[in-house]
């Protein structure tokens, strides 16, 4: 299944192909075949003994699916630069020349060109989300922490034994998140720089992949966790109850 904002041309060309591959071979030997009918059923017969493993009856979003087909020694390419290096696959190359539907160089530059859109996405996501925090997001959480303990001190200067409790633990959280965060983004900067330096298209993409994303992810599970403690009218961005449930 295609991401929402992708086109269908590409899935329908490789599909297509696969498939006009299959009636190629079942064409030619049924053919030549003296009985056609016997001929005919003992392709099938054996067309599914060969290729069962790809069937599946259960439900193929859950985690079942995924567990039973890597016991069937299926593929599960989860990413682009995972998938990409197989469009250069001898047999994948034999597969479309033949059917003059690619050239060799033609799959080499949609594997080039893939790989350089997937590589230009990511950079453009991570150096985003490194100005959201580094511009909006730790600025707020620290002008919230500075009113906070403005708060608390004024609440024990007027009254001494004013529980301050909320106001103490909330600047402790945010001051952890803070640090955690700030030293996150400073590893994501560092990542996007080591993959911008790489000179090899498949080897910038796996890293993007592996370490650039891998860190973007740990900025966004900080973020969310500010998100609750800081109050509404600090926090720079809509909030996800904003989102949901505040339509005008």
């Amino acid at each position: 299944m295609v991401g929402a904002k992708m086109s269908i041309a590409k899935a329908n060309i490789m599909i297509n192909t696969a498939v006009a591959e299959s009636l190629r071979v079942f064409a030619d030997e049924l053919e030549g075949a003296g009985d056609f009918n016997a001929a005919l059923h003992q392709l099938i017969k054996r067309t599914i003994t060969e290729h069962k493993r790809i069937l599946f009856n259960g439900n193929s979003y859950g985690e079942e699916w995924v567990k039973e087909a890597n016991g069937r020694g299926l593929l599960n390419l989860k990413s682009t630069p995972d998938a990409l290096p197989y469009m250069l696959k001898d047999k994948n190359i034999s597969l479309f020349e033949r059917h003059k539907v690619f050239s060799h160089a033609e799959l080499l530059s949609r594997y080039e060109i893939g790989l350089e859109n997937y590589c230009k996405l990511c950079n453009i996501e991570a150096v985003t989300i490194y100005k959201l925090i580094k511009k909006n997001i730790l600025p707020a959480g620290a002008l919230y922490a500075g009113e906070l303990s403005d708060i608390a001190a004024a609440k024990k200067a007027f009254l001494p034994k004013a529980d301050c409790t909320y106001e103490r633990e909330t600047v402790k959280l945010l001051s952890e998140l803070s640090g955690s965060m700030h030293k996150r983004i400073k590893e994501l900067y560092d990542e996007l720089c080591k993959a911008e330096d790489k000179k090899d298209i498949l080897e910038k993409a796996v890293h993007y992949k592996d370490a650039v994303l891998t860190k973007m992810s740990q900025v966004r599970e900080l973020t969310d966790e500010m998100e609750l403690l800081v109050s509404r009218e600090h926090w720079p961005f809509p909030t996800y109850g904003d989102l949901l449930f505040s339509v005008r």
